[in-house]
């Protein structure tokens, strides 16, 4: 139990609640999730914890908490409360149309302004090391375990979905190249960065709307009555990520980036421009035409995250805005050489 991710600090009733649990504390009387913001630290961050002995190790915590009853009974009533929060949030994703609106979600999804605004288009723009390596941050939550939440999607499918679902995650993970996962490419940007790659290194200073943008992840995928979301947020990540990797690319480049820092990025603008067509038309379709009432599910999935997305961009930029760091402590300064193209 001494190995593993860094336990972060307790940011309220809930999160020290699960760590309690996580720590080998026995049974709690948990606080009640439903009066805490389902969007807010605390409660974000239990979460988080709560699912996170699905992935890997957690230092200090015993393999056997992944099924502890008393983390369990922990975690339903604050997944209710985020999902609940979420369907509030995003009218949208109900039921519009034959389809439950999925064409509408999907083409919203293809739209990809060249004026657009978001953490991408500033750092391609004008950002700096610094902006980027905050970016970096953030998105090490979920880009060190890339596309383990949607595995669990796999045996939820069958026939074509199942086959190019499959096949999506097998580029996801290297292709059967060990050095190629997209999660090493990733670690190995951060190193370029001059970041910790460790995995949950930043947990601890990542805000509320970038711990949600993982979880909901882990919620749709953990639960199969949730497969149609899941199916949706795994299509919204395949099929916006080739423009924002492009952004990504110029960004890293206008700030002589090391080569291993373009790799991660690179390979989304080529892998991903095929996936988006593998998940529309054989995973989203294949899916649907089997189980047509899983339409409007899918549809959330994809507004829901769409909206997390937009919703930590806003506080991303918000922050730079007014001059302070996008996360809970700034970084230290980037260290010298990172325009260095050697590497």
């Amino acid at each position: 139990m001494t190995g593993g991710a860094p336990l972060p600090r307790e940011r309220g009733p809930l999160s020290a609640a699960v760590l309690e649990v996580l720590r080998g504390g026995g049974p709690v009387r948990g606080p009640d999730a439903a009066a805490a913001d389902p969007f807010g630290d605390d409660l974000q961050l239990a979460l988080y914890l709560a699912y996170e002995p699905h992935y890997r190790d957690l230092a200090g915590v015993a393999a056997e908490r992944e099924w502890d009853p008393a983390l369990l009974g922990l975690r339903r009533p604050m997944e209710e409360a985020f999902l609940a929060a979420l369907r509030a949030a995003v009218p949208a994703a109900r039921a519009e149309g034959a389809d439950g609106g999925v064409a509408a979600a999907v083409e919203e999804l293809l739209v990809d302004p060249v004026d657009g605004e978001g953490v991408s288009y500033r750092l391609a723009a004008d950002g700096d090391w610094r902006g980027v390596r905050e970016y970096l941050a953030h998105r090490s939550l979920y880009q060190l375990k890339e596309s383990d939440p949607q595995v669990w999607l796999i045996p939820r499918l069958e026939g074509q979905a199942k086959a190019s679902l499959v096949a999506v995650a097998y580029d996801e993970f290297g292709g059967g190249r060990g050095e190629r996962v997209h999660a090493r490419l990733f670690a190995e940007l951060m190193e370029g960065a001059g970041l910790d790659s460790s995995y949950g290194r930043y947990v601890d200073v990542a805000p509320a709307a970038t711990l949600a943008t993982v979880n909901v992840m882990s919620l749709f995928g953990l639960h199969r009555a949730l497969r149609g979301a899941a199916a949706g947020n795994f299509a919204v990540l395949e099929i916006t990520s080739p423009p924002g990797a492009r952004r990504m690319v110029k960004a890293l480049e206008r700030l002589g980036a090391q080569e291993r820092c373009l790799r991660f990025f690179e390979e989304h603008v080529e892998a991903d421009a095929v996936h988006e067509q593998v998940m529309r038309r054989d995973v989203l379709g294949d899916l649907l035409a089997r189980e047509p009432g899983l339409a409007a599910d899918v549809a959330f999935g994809i507004r829901a995250t769409v909206w997390l997305d937009e919703r930590w961009d806003a506080a991303v930029l918000t922050a730079w805005d007014a001059g302070r760091s996008s996360l809970r402590e700034p970084l230290p300064e980037p260290p010298a050489g990172l325009g260095d193209r050697a590497g």
